[in-house]
Parts: C-alpha cells; structure tokens; sequence
C-alpha cells in the first residue's frame, strides 16, 4: 500500500494543476454532485460542517448557503489553488461563514464531536487506509450528528476512460493503471464493506446511475486535464501527450460519443445519539 505522505503529495500536485480548467464548463459534474451530497445531508440554520477534499467548493459552498450566518463550514483541501479558487468564489457571493485550510484531513486537530456534519466528496478514495480516514471523520462528528461520504459509482467516464488509457499505455507503458483507487468502493457492497470496517454500521447508501454530457471531444480532454488524470498526463513530454490527446479524441469522434458514464454512490451515516456499537466502536 502506498504510504499516506506519498498519496499527499501525488494528489496536492495533480490538483493543483488541475485546478486551471477545474470549473471549466466541461466540468459541471462537481457542482452537481456536490450539490446533491448536501441535500442528502439535511443542513439546518446554525450547524457547523466540515467538508474535506472540499476542492473549489462543490460542497461547501452550498452548505455554507444551507447554514447561513450563523454556522460556519470549514473546507479542507491538500490543493492550495483549488481552494485559492473556492476562497474568491465565496468572496464573490458574499458569504464570509467559510474557513479555508490547506492541509491533511486526517490532521486536523478538532476535538471529538466539534462538528454537526461531516463531507467528503470524491475524496476517500485518496486515502490509502480508507477506514481509518472514515474513522477520524467520523470522530469528529457530534452525537446526533452526520456523516456523508460520496465516491464514484462502476465504469467511470466510460467509454472515454478506457481510451484514455490505452493510448498513455501505447505511449508509456509503465504510466498505464488498470485499477484507480475510486475501484476498490465502486460498489454499494464495497462501500459499505468499508464504511462496515470503520466501525459504521448504520449507513443509507444510494447508488445514481448518471451520465456527464460532451458538447464534443474536446470536453473530454478539459475534464481529463481538470481532474486527477491530470498527475498521469503531466507525465508525458510534449511529442506524448500530443499523441494521447489525438488518438482519445479520435476514438470519441469516430464514435460519436456525446455523453461518458458518471455513476455515484451517496452514503449518510448518522451518528447515534447515546452510546451504541455504531459510535463506541470508534473511541
């Protein structure tokens, strides 16, 4: 398993770089499903949330709107740009409820209990051990309060991804990844195995058959370089991902595809409000 420090790293700088085309209109997917997420969670006036891997604000910022002036949302991201960006959108509404950090979700410092709710939207997955990230979540979530926990359904961007991948792989082989780690939760099943391992044993998980709509080829390629294959494609020298790009956007064309897969999976876990085996099982 890779090291979590290892992870950090890879993630912060594909994020960052990522982070140019993030809100592109290409990529309107995290807005979606990060508003969703938050009607899933039924904020109320006052509550106090954390969202992790909170990106440019697909999340938190509906949640800030949710809780109004007096509750408070804190968004956390490894990528610094992403929330540069979070930061001048919240600026720009006028909601001043928010606190941006840059730093490592799993050290955070709060106290047990400190918040109403707990986020974290195509984010988990990132974490090496993701029960023992669900874990110190869940920590902080208050008795009587929630966590939501939302990661990538089966067959991801298909049938773009595959084409994706095979050309990095005709270029270089070593780059190639039959397995991304959204795989190992892409499931109701799996994910609740896991949540199950955390110590979580009441959860609503909704599966979403969705798909994301293409104006063209050319979007795929935005999504793809504002997003986590961008860490891969930065790999490529100049002559490669000229090459990668060409044939992936050829196979689109030659096949009209105007729309890839987008299935998500929405798990809530609410927290007990007395001691029970669903709370103390996480010390």
């Amino acid at each position: 398993m890779e090291s979590h420090a290892i992870a950090k790293q890879k993630t912060a700088s594909a994020y960052n770089a990522a982070a140019e085309l993030f809100d592109h209109p290409a990529n309107t997917f995290w807005s979606r499903f990060g508003n969703t997420t938050v009607e899933r969670l039924g904020l109320t006036t006052g509550d106090k949330v954390l969202d992790v891997c909170a990106g440019s604000g697909a999340s938190a910022l509906p949640a800030a709107r949710k809780v109004g002036q007096a509750g408070r949302v804190v968004a956390v991201d490894l990528a610094e740009k992403l929330l540069a960006i979070a930061q001048a959108k919240a600026a720009a509404e006028g909601l001043d409820n928010l606190e941006f950090r840059a730093d490592d979700m799993l050290a955070l410092g709060y106290p047990d209990g400190y918040f109403d709710a707990v986020v974290c939207v195509f984010g988990i997955f990132f974490v090496p051990d993701m029960s023992a990230a669900v874990k110190e979540l869940w920590r902080q979530v208050r008795p009587g309060g929630r966590l939501a926990i939302t990661t990538w359904g089966p067959d991801l961007f298909e049938p773009a991804n595959s084409a994706l991948w095979q050309a990095i792989r005709n270029e270089r082989p070593e780059l190639y990844k039959d397995f991304n780690p959204w795989d190992r939760i892409s499931t109701p099943e799996g994910l609740s195995a896991m949540l199950h391992e955390a110590g979580l044993t009441d959860v609503d998980i909704v599966a979403e058959d969705a798909t994301h709509a293409l104006s063209g080829p050319e979007d795929w390629w935005v999504l793809a370089m504002g997003s986590g294959y961008r860490g891969t494609l930065d790999q490529l020298n100049g002559e490669q991902l000229r090459r990668v790009k060409h044939a992936n956007l050829q196979h689109l064309a030659s096949r009209s595809v105007d729309e890839i897969a987008a299935n998500v999976i929405y798990a809530v876990a609410d927290k007990p409000l007395a001691d029970s085996a669903g709370y103390t099982s996480i010390g």
